[in-house]
């Protein structure tokens, strides 16, 4: 893949996760990984807080109770499944994308040991064609009851990264209705925008095509799935869970958006997919003959943006 052609194409992988388990979660990624290469895709994306799993028992269980042994509990059992990088939980997922040359955006649910080793980020990691980990985002703003769950990131993966003709960037969720880190993305070159959901069609069917249109960008949103059937039963509070549940708690909605704001695909239904598309990225150059908001179209004179990619850490030991 080399900048000489305009196409790209790319895997939206709508899937459920084997919930709260990390290591069989991180199998069935694999396996989309290595069907999104064998369907000619350069780029394949995973939901938000896919590994191991988005904190939907937050709603159902009293999640706001305080000091609630039942929510202790919950909590370790999130914590041991998630993501750490250092222990080298991606490893396999790195091999297979350098093997098959193909670039993965993955939500996942990281333990920060540069933030001591215990509180839970959301995390969307960016993994290269040569198996690089390319950029880590923790989501600046986990959304409402989220922040039950779920510490408040830093801009350090506030980044693009070079793909082919296309420059492609990346959110979580409701971070993507936020106008700074969106400017930040655009830029820094961005025209490939990827949104990453939980699953649900009343979040991606109005914003795909929104950021689309104001950024003259292809936009991905790619969501997750999970039905009261993927709880499970291995622990006294996915019953309570379960009890309380609907049917479906995340419906998709997975799609595609051009940068003149139609649809490529449209929102997916409720059923586990790979879709894949190709993109040209002269599409990109005619739109934005009207308007670029982070080129001609831009006032920096007036407006500007200023952006911290630190690392953000209570911590500098000086030895």
């Amino acid at each position: 893949m080399t900048e000489t052609t305009n196409l790209l194409t790319i895997g939206l992988a709508q899937i459920a996760p084997v919930w709260l388990n990390r290591n069989a979660t991180l199998a069935k990624v694999n396996q989309y990984v290595q069907q999104a290469a064998a369907q000619g895709c350069q780029l394949v994306v995973f939901g938000e807080a896919l590994v191991p799993g988005y904190p939907f028992w937050l709603e159902l269980t009293d999640a706001a109770r305080f000091n609630s042994s039942l929510q202790k509990e919950i909590f370790a059992d999130y914590a041991e499944q998630s993501i750490q990088l250092e222990a080298g939980h991606l490893n396999e997922l790195c091999a297979t994308a350098a093997t098959n040359r193909i670039a993965i955006y993955l939500g996942t649910i990281e333990r920060a040991v540069d933030r001591g080793g215990h509180s839970l980020y959301c995390t969307l990691v960016y993994i290269g064609p040569d198996g690089q980990i390319g950029s880590v985002h923790r989501k600046l703003m986990p959304t409402y009851e989220e922040r039950l769950a779920w510490s408040a990131g830093d801009g350090h993966g506030l980044r693009t990264h070079r793909l082919g003709a296309f420059c492609v960037g990346g959110l979580n969720c409701w971070e993507n209705w936020m106008p700074l880190p969106r400017a930040a993305l655009y830029g820094q070159g961005e025209d490939l925008h990827i949104a990453v959901w939980p699953g649900a069609t009343r979040n991606t069917v109005d914003i795909t095509r929104f950021i689309a249109l104001e950024s003259r960008s292809f936009v991905a949103s790619v969501s997750g799935l999970m039905r009261r059937s993927d709880i499970g039963s291995s622990a006294p509070w996915r019953e309570l869970m379960s009890a309380h549940s609907p049917e479906v708690l995340a419906d998709g909605g997975s799609c595609l958006a051009g940068p003149d704001g139609q649809w490529l695909i449209a929102p997916a239904p409720a059923e586990e997919t790979l879709l894949v598309a190709t993109i040209d990225h002269r599409e990109v150059l005619r739109e934005r003959q009207n308007l670029d908001v982070s080129g001609h179209y831009a006032r920096p004179d007036v407006t500007r943006l200023e952006v911290n990619r630190q690392r953000q850490n209570v911590l500098r030991l000086v030895d």
